[in-house]
């Protein structure tokens, strides 16, 4: 009897692992698909055309790299949100069948899919894509793919143990254990998840950056998508320039047959100007519901939501002051379906699902409109594969550390999982208390700042002050002009 009962476990454990197996890669199918195809959307056509079949093969090796760290990218922004939406689905059907597949050890196998993945495509693909990209094989070799893998290799062989011996030399500084300065133990279970919490942690002071900034930007990206009511904007004005724009343009085209103008920065310059002007023109068609409600309720919607991110972060302050258990921590078995991690039950874990997909947007649109990292903006149909690659690794950063960054500002209460808890500054009380004065404090500053701007622009505007002559006063002095 004992027998069958544990032959009958062991057949349990084993469909149970079948099971999680099939939706992890199924779920990675989906995702691997959808960044295939934005990066097919954005990726240079002429680099995967050219005339040297051996390029445009090293080309599609590093796509295929960059679709699979991008996918990465998107499962990690996907973890957080799918873990608590996983617990409150058990919560409201704790006894259907169909959804038992939603259980602890499949969040926890994702989580440490991530965790692994994402070492994978920092620490190899990524490195690898682009050194392999740029390599042309060793002088004197014979000339082929195999040249340039046998020379990726070795120097990216070089510059892991570079990385290695500066990550060791960090340890022995910096670790009070006398044994960790004498010898490399424990590669996979120490030294790397030590370089992972370096780069999260990078990860989360760019966050802290970007997040602020993107949120006051969101709301002049969002403007430019969205038709604004009369007062705020004057759109036949614009569409008298633009028309203006692109007859003078389409006069030089025509005059290009006797006078030296270059005619294809022309062509793109009224292909540009006249798209800008059929988008101005459908603007102006727009509803008045369309125009005089939607554009306020937007701006509202995003008012309230980093409202409610800024009084959440300030909660959490107080909360870290008076409660040890606010601390971020990692806990390594995911009790599902137990417990809500919203004191306001299924409707709060909604409004945490939709508050870290909007801190993520913005981040993201933070991350693009800084002078830095404006470069990296990709272009549709002509970004290089140089250019997908940085792309790549930052989006990874950024994906990876959010987390971690949702857990320290309080925007959820659920633990990290795996090893996703395990990184040490986490435990450190003045450096997570720090990071969230400096986000409610920046993101304040921001958006006071912003808002400011934005309204005396606006009273300016719609008042018609703008188009009045800028006052011109003399000095004592003579020709002196103030």
């Amino acid at each position: 009897m004992e027998a069958v009962i544990d032959v009958s476990v062991r057949e349990q454990l084993f469909h149970q692992r079948v099971r999680e197996i099939i939706i992890c890669s199924f779920l990675f199918g989906i995702l691997y698909i959808l960044s295939y195809v934005v990066l097919t959307r954005f990726k240079k056509h002429g680099d995967f055309t050219t005339v040297d079949d051996e390029d445009a093969a090293v080309n599609r090796i590093a796509l295929w790299m960059c679709t699979f760290t991008l996918a990465v990218s998107v499962g990690a922004v996907l973890l957080l949100p799918f873990s608590i939406i996983s617990n409150e689905v058990l919560l409201s059907f704790p006894q259907n069948y169909y959804i038992q597949w939603l259980n602890g050890s499949l969040i926890h196998g994702l989580w440490n899919l991530i965790f692994l993945f994402s070492n994978l495509s920092l620490v190899f693909l990524m490195p690898f894509a682009y050194l392999f990209t740029e390599a042309e094989g060793f002088a004197g070799s014979k000339k082929g793919i195999m040249a340039r893998v046998y020379e990726t290799s070795v120097v990216l062989l070089l510059l892991t143990l570079l990385v290695l011996g500066i990550v060791w030399v960090a340890l022995a500084i910096v670790d009070e254990d006398a044994a960790s300065r004498e010898s490399l133990y424990d590669f996979w279970e120490y030294y790397l998840p030590y370089l992972y919490s370096c780069i999260s942690l990078f990860g989360v002071l760019l966050l802290l950056l970007c997040t602020p900034f993107g949120l006051s930007r969101m709301f002049s990206v969002t403007g430019k998508l969205l038709v604004k009511p009369r007062l705020l904007e004057d759109l036949d004005e614009q569409l008298s320039c633009t028309g203006f724009e692109e007859d003078a343009i389409s006069r030089k085209i025509s005059a290009s047959c006797w006078l030296n103008f270059n005619v294809e920065l022309l062509k793109k310059k009224y292909l540009v100007i006249k798209t800008r002007r059929l988008a101005l023109e459908m603007r102006r068609r727009a509803s008045p519901w369309q125009r005089n409600l939607g554009y306020p309720l937007v701006m509202l919607l995003l008012l309230g939501l980093t409202g409610i991110s800024v009084l959440i972060v300030c909660f959490h302050v107080l909360e870290l002051l008076i409660d040890e258990t606010a601390m971020p921590k990692g806990i390594q078995d995911a009790h599902l379906g137990k417990v809500s991690f919203s004191m306001f039950g299924s409707f709060g874990a909604a409004v945490q699902v939709v508050l870290m997909f909007y801190l993520m947007v913005s981040s993201f649109v933070g991350f693009y409109s800084s002078p830095f990292f404006s470069r990296l903006l990709p272009r549709w149909n002509d970004t290089t594969m140089t250019k997908i690659i940085g792309n790549c690794v930052s989006l990874l950063v950024l994906s990876s550390a959010l987390p971690v960054f949702a857990r320290t500002l309080g925007i959820t209460r659920f633990d990290l999982l795996g090893d996703f808890g395990r990184f040490n500054w986490l435990g450190n009380f003045y450096l997570v208390f720090l990071y969230n004065m400096a986000f409610a404090g920046l993101t304040t500053l921001c958006l006071v700042k912003k808002f400011t701007w934005a309204v005396q622009a606006e009273l300016i505007r719609a008042l018609g002050l703008h188009k009045l002559p800028l006052p011109v006063s003399r000095t004592s002095g003579p020709g002196k002009i103030s």
